[in-house]
Protein backbone atom coordinates (compact mmCIF):
# COMPACT_ATOMS: atom_id res chain seq x y z
CA UNK A 1 0.00 0.00 0.00
CA UNK A 2 1.48 3.41 -0.95
CA UNK A 3 2.60 5.63 1.90
CA UNK A 4 0.73 8.95 2.30
CA UNK A 5 2.29 11.89 0.49
CA UNK A 6 3.34 14.61 2.93
CA UNK A 7 4.28 17.36 0.44
CA UNK A 8 1.63 16.95 -2.26
CA UNK A 9 -2.13 17.27 -1.89
CA UNK A 10 -4.28 15.62 -4.57
CA UNK A 11 -7.76 17.05 -5.15
CA UNK A 12 -9.81 15.06 -7.65
CA UNK A 13 -12.04 17.81 -9.01
CA UNK A 14 -13.63 15.36 -11.45
CA UNK A 15 -12.69 12.01 -13.01
CA UNK A 16 -10.90 13.93 -15.76
CA UNK A 17 -9.17 16.65 -13.71
CA UNK A 18 -6.84 16.40 -10.74
CA UNK A 19 -5.46 19.44 -8.94
CA UNK A 20 -2.08 18.92 -7.27
CA UNK A 21 -0.99 21.37 -4.57
CA UNK A 22 2.62 21.59 -3.35
CA UNK A 23 2.83 22.12 0.41
CA UNK A 24 6.33 21.91 1.88
CA UNK A 25 6.61 24.83 4.31
CA UNK A 26 8.02 27.27 4.95
CA UNK A 27 9.15 28.11 1.38
CA UNK A 28 8.30 25.02 -0.71
CA UNK A 29 11.81 23.66 -1.11
CA UNK A 30 12.55 20.63 -3.28
CA UNK A 31 14.02 17.81 -1.19
CA UNK A 32 14.14 13.98 -1.23
CA UNK A 33 10.66 13.75 0.31
CA UNK A 34 9.24 15.86 -2.53
CA UNK A 35 10.92 13.54 -5.02
CA UNK A 36 9.51 10.42 -3.36
CA UNK A 37 6.03 11.95 -3.31
CA UNK A 38 6.26 12.88 -6.99
CA UNK A 39 7.31 9.35 -7.94
CA UNK A 40 4.23 8.01 -6.17
CA UNK A 41 2.00 10.68 -7.72
CA UNK A 42 3.21 10.04 -11.26
CA UNK A 43 2.56 6.32 -10.89
CA UNK A 44 -1.02 7.14 -9.87
CA UNK A 45 -1.43 9.54 -12.79
CA UNK A 46 -0.13 6.96 -15.27
CA UNK A 47 -2.53 4.35 -13.90
CA UNK A 48 -5.74 6.39 -14.26
CA UNK A 49 -7.42 5.80 -17.62
CA UNK A 50 -10.01 8.58 -17.13
CA UNK A 51 -7.60 11.39 -16.29
CA UNK A 52 -7.24 14.07 -18.98
CA UNK A 53 -5.65 17.09 -17.28
CA UNK A 54 -3.56 17.68 -14.15
CA UNK A 55 -2.91 21.16 -12.77
CA UNK A 56 -0.04 21.94 -10.39
CA UNK A 57 -0.07 24.86 -7.97
CA UNK A 58 1.44 25.82 -4.61
CA UNK A 59 -0.23 26.27 -1.24
CA UNK A 60 2.18 29.17 -0.68
CA UNK A 61 1.42 32.20 -2.91
CA UNK A 62 4.91 33.58 -2.26
CA UNK A 63 6.87 30.44 -3.17
CA UNK A 64 5.74 28.08 -5.93
CA UNK A 65 8.93 26.03 -5.50
CA UNK A 66 11.80 28.10 -4.16
CA UNK A 67 14.74 25.88 -5.20
CA UNK A 68 16.49 22.72 -4.03
CA UNK A 69 17.13 22.25 -0.33
CA UNK A 70 20.87 22.89 -0.36
CA UNK A 71 21.32 20.95 2.87
CA UNK A 72 19.83 17.80 1.34
CA UNK A 73 20.31 17.94 -2.45
CA UNK A 74 23.40 18.60 -4.56
CA UNK A 75 27.10 17.91 -4.28
CA UNK A 76 27.54 20.36 -1.37
CA UNK A 77 24.64 18.93 0.65
CA UNK A 78 25.53 17.97 4.21
CA UNK A 79 22.54 15.64 4.67
CA UNK A 80 22.26 14.10 1.21
CA UNK A 81 20.55 10.71 1.06
CA UNK A 82 22.04 9.90 -2.37
CA UNK A 83 18.57 9.58 -3.88
CA UNK A 84 19.96 10.89 -7.16
CA UNK A 85 22.33 7.92 -7.43
CA UNK A 86 19.56 5.44 -8.28
CA UNK A 87 17.76 5.26 -11.64
CA UNK A 88 14.07 6.12 -11.92
CA UNK A 89 11.35 3.92 -13.39
CA UNK A 90 12.38 4.75 -16.97
CA UNK A 91 16.13 4.55 -16.44
CA UNK A 92 16.92 8.25 -16.02
CA UNK A 93 18.07 9.79 -12.74
CA UNK A 94 14.94 10.02 -10.58
CA UNK A 95 13.98 13.71 -10.95
CA UNK A 96 14.55 13.87 -14.73
CA UNK A 97 12.71 10.55 -14.87
CA UNK A 98 9.66 12.02 -13.09
CA UNK A 99 9.59 15.00 -15.44
CA UNK A 100 9.96 12.82 -18.54
CA UNK A 101 7.16 10.52 -17.40
CA UNK A 102 4.85 13.53 -17.00
CA UNK A 103 5.88 14.80 -20.45
CA UNK A 104 4.96 11.42 -21.92
CA UNK A 105 1.73 10.95 -19.96
CA UNK A 106 -1.36 10.82 -22.26
CA UNK A 107 -2.92 13.92 -20.72
CA UNK A 108 -2.31 17.66 -20.34
CA UNK A 109 -0.16 18.95 -17.48
CA UNK A 110 -0.52 22.59 -16.44
CA UNK A 111 1.74 24.66 -14.20
CA UNK A 112 -0.09 27.45 -12.33
CA UNK A 113 2.56 29.89 -11.15
CA UNK A 114 2.09 32.05 -8.10
CA UNK A 115 5.20 33.08 -6.24
CA UNK A 116 8.83 32.25 -6.87
CA UNK A 117 9.84 29.33 -9.08
CA UNK A 118 13.62 29.37 -9.04
CA UNK A 119 16.03 26.68 -10.15
CA UNK A 120 14.24 23.34 -9.88
CA UNK A 121 10.91 25.21 -9.66
CA UNK A 122 11.52 26.76 -13.07
CA UNK A 123 12.70 23.39 -14.38
CA UNK A 124 9.51 21.74 -13.17
CA UNK A 125 7.39 24.33 -14.99
CA UNK A 126 9.45 23.99 -18.17
CA UNK A 127 8.51 20.31 -18.27
CA UNK A 128 4.78 21.08 -18.10
CA UNK A 129 2.72 21.11 -21.29
CA UNK A 130 1.13 24.48 -20.47
CA UNK A 131 2.20 27.25 -18.06
CA UNK A 132 0.00 30.06 -16.73
CA UNK A 133 1.40 32.70 -14.36
CA UNK A 134 0.05 35.33 -12.00
CA UNK A 135 1.00 38.73 -13.40
CA UNK A 136 1.53 40.23 -9.95
CA UNK A 137 2.98 37.25 -8.07
CA UNK A 138 4.78 35.06 -10.62
CA UNK A 139 8.59 35.15 -10.54
CA UNK A 140 10.95 32.86 -12.46
CA UNK A 141 14.70 32.45 -12.18
CA UNK A 142 17.62 30.12 -12.76
CA UNK A 143 19.90 31.41 -9.96
CA UNK A 144 22.40 28.53 -9.96
CA UNK A 145 25.22 30.72 -11.31
CA UNK A 146 25.38 32.56 -7.98
CA UNK A 147 26.11 29.30 -6.17
CA UNK A 148 28.92 28.32 -8.53
CA UNK A 149 27.07 25.76 -10.61
CA UNK A 150 24.37 25.63 -13.33
CA UNK A 151 20.88 24.18 -13.93
CA UNK A 152 21.08 20.42 -13.53
CA UNK A 153 17.46 19.24 -13.52
CA UNK A 154 16.48 19.88 -17.14
CA UNK A 155 16.83 23.65 -17.35
CA UNK A 156 19.89 23.46 -19.59
CA UNK A 157 17.89 21.38 -22.08
CA UNK A 158 14.31 22.69 -21.83
CA UNK A 159 14.89 26.41 -21.29
CA UNK A 160 16.49 27.07 -24.72
CA UNK A 161 13.73 25.02 -26.34
CA UNK A 162 11.20 27.41 -24.77
CA UNK A 163 12.95 30.78 -25.05
CA UNK A 164 15.78 30.29 -27.55
CA UNK A 165 19.54 30.04 -27.06
CA UNK A 166 20.28 33.75 -26.61
CA UNK A 167 17.64 34.29 -23.94
CA UNK A 168 18.62 31.05 -22.20
CA UNK A 169 22.18 32.33 -21.92
CA UNK A 170 20.87 35.64 -20.54
CA UNK A 171 18.70 33.85 -17.97
CA UNK A 172 21.28 31.27 -16.84
CA UNK A 173 24.40 33.44 -16.72
CA UNK A 174 22.60 36.49 -15.29
CA UNK A 175 20.70 34.64 -12.57
CA UNK A 176 18.13 37.43 -12.26
CA UNK A 177 14.48 37.24 -11.24
CA UNK A 178 12.02 37.62 -14.14
CA UNK A 179 8.45 38.84 -13.73
CA UNK A 180 5.53 37.05 -15.37
CA UNK A 181 5.02 39.58 -18.16
CA UNK A 182 8.66 39.26 -19.26
CA UNK A 183 8.44 35.49 -18.96
CA UNK A 184 5.41 35.53 -21.25
CA UNK A 185 7.24 37.61 -23.87
CA UNK A 186 10.19 35.22 -23.70
CA UNK A 187 8.03 32.09 -24.03
CA UNK A 188 8.88 30.87 -20.52
CA UNK A 189 5.14 30.80 -19.76
CA UNK A 190 2.11 30.68 -22.06
CA UNK A 191 0.27 33.57 -20.45
CA UNK A 192 0.66 36.18 -17.73
CA UNK A 193 -2.80 36.65 -16.20
CA UNK A 194 -4.01 39.13 -13.55
CA UNK A 195 -3.90 37.29 -10.24
CA UNK A 196 -7.57 37.99 -9.52
CA UNK A 197 -8.48 36.16 -12.75
CA UNK A 198 -5.97 33.31 -12.66
CA UNK A 199 -7.99 30.69 -10.78
CA UNK A 200 -11.09 31.25 -12.90
CA UNK A 201 -9.01 31.08 -16.08
CA UNK A 202 -7.35 27.81 -15.06
CA UNK A 203 -10.67 26.30 -13.96
CA UNK A 204 -12.29 27.20 -17.26
CA UNK A 205 -9.40 25.70 -19.23
CA UNK A 206 -9.26 22.52 -17.13
CA UNK A 207 -13.02 21.97 -17.30
CA UNK A 208 -12.97 22.52 -21.05
CA UNK A 209 -10.12 20.06 -21.65
CA UNK A 210 -11.57 17.46 -19.26
CA UNK A 211 -14.88 17.63 -21.12
CA UNK A 212 -13.36 16.33 -24.36
CA UNK A 213 -12.65 12.70 -25.25
CA UNK A 214 -9.44 11.16 -23.90
CA UNK A 215 -8.28 9.57 -27.18
CA UNK A 216 -7.57 12.80 -29.13
CA UNK A 217 -5.91 14.37 -26.07
CA UNK A 218 -3.58 11.38 -25.73
CA UNK A 219 -2.91 11.35 -29.47
CA UNK A 220 -2.12 15.08 -29.47
CA UNK A 221 0.50 14.59 -26.75
CA UNK A 222 2.03 11.56 -28.44
CA UNK A 223 2.20 13.15 -31.88
CA UNK A 224 3.51 16.52 -30.71
CA UNK A 225 6.16 14.78 -28.62
CA UNK A 226 7.45 13.09 -31.77
CA UNK A 227 7.16 16.13 -34.06
CA UNK A 228 8.56 18.82 -31.79
CA UNK A 229 12.07 18.62 -30.37
CA UNK A 230 12.09 17.45 -26.74
CA UNK A 231 14.89 17.36 -24.17
CA UNK A 232 17.22 14.49 -25.08
CA UNK A 233 17.49 11.83 -22.33
CA UNK A 234 21.23 11.41 -22.90
CA UNK A 235 21.73 15.15 -22.45
CA UNK A 236 19.65 15.13 -19.25
CA UNK A 237 21.81 12.37 -17.76
CA UNK A 238 25.07 14.05 -18.78
CA UNK A 239 24.03 17.45 -17.43
CA UNK A 240 22.88 16.11 -14.08
CA UNK A 241 26.08 14.11 -13.62
CA UNK A 242 28.12 17.23 -14.36
CA UNK A 243 25.91 19.25 -12.00
CA UNK A 244 26.63 16.92 -9.06
CA UNK A 245 30.33 16.92 -9.92
CA UNK A 246 30.60 20.72 -10.09
CA UNK A 247 28.35 21.34 -7.09
CA UNK A 248 30.69 19.28 -4.88
CA UNK A 249 33.47 21.87 -5.26
CA UNK A 250 34.92 23.90 -2.39
CA UNK A 251 33.86 27.21 -3.96
CA UNK A 252 30.25 26.04 -4.08
CA UNK A 253 30.36 25.13 -0.39
CA UNK A 254 31.50 28.68 0.36
CA UNK A 255 28.65 30.20 -1.64
CA UNK A 256 26.13 27.93 0.08
CA UNK A 257 27.46 28.87 3.52
CA UNK A 258 27.12 32.58 2.72
CA UNK A 259 23.62 31.98 1.37
CA UNK A 260 22.47 30.16 4.50
CA UNK A 261 24.07 32.70 6.84
CA UNK A 262 22.30 35.51 4.96
CA UNK A 263 18.84 34.03 5.49
CA UNK A 264 18.62 31.59 2.60
CA UNK A 265 16.10 28.75 2.92
CA UNK A 266 14.01 30.84 5.32
CA UNK A 267 11.13 33.19 4.62
CA UNK A 268 13.49 36.17 4.70
CA UNK A 269 14.03 39.34 2.70
CA UNK A 270 17.19 37.75 1.31
CA UNK A 271 15.29 34.73 -0.02
CA UNK A 272 12.39 36.84 -1.29
CA UNK A 273 14.77 39.01 -3.33
CA UNK A 274 17.41 36.41 -4.14
CA UNK A 275 17.94 37.72 -7.66
CA UNK A 276 18.92 41.12 -6.25
CA UNK A 277 21.26 39.62 -3.64
CA UNK A 278 22.84 36.88 -5.77
CA UNK A 279 26.06 38.80 -6.46
CA UNK A 280 26.71 39.06 -2.71
CA UNK A 281 27.39 35.33 -2.45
Amino acid sequence: MPTPMSTLQVTKISPGWWKITFDNPPITLYDPTVLHDFEQLVTSIEGDAELKIVTFESANPTYFMAHIDLLKVGGAAEQADHTADRPGAHGLPPWPDVLRRLENAPLVTVGVLRGRARGVGSEFLLARDVRFASRELGILSQPEIGFGFFPGGGGMERLPLAVGRARAIEIITGGEDFDADTAERYGWVNRSIPDADLDEFVTRFAERVSGFDKAPIAATKQLLNTRVRMADPTDLVETQAKFFEVSAGAEVAGHVTTFLQSGGQTDSEFELNLGRHLTRM
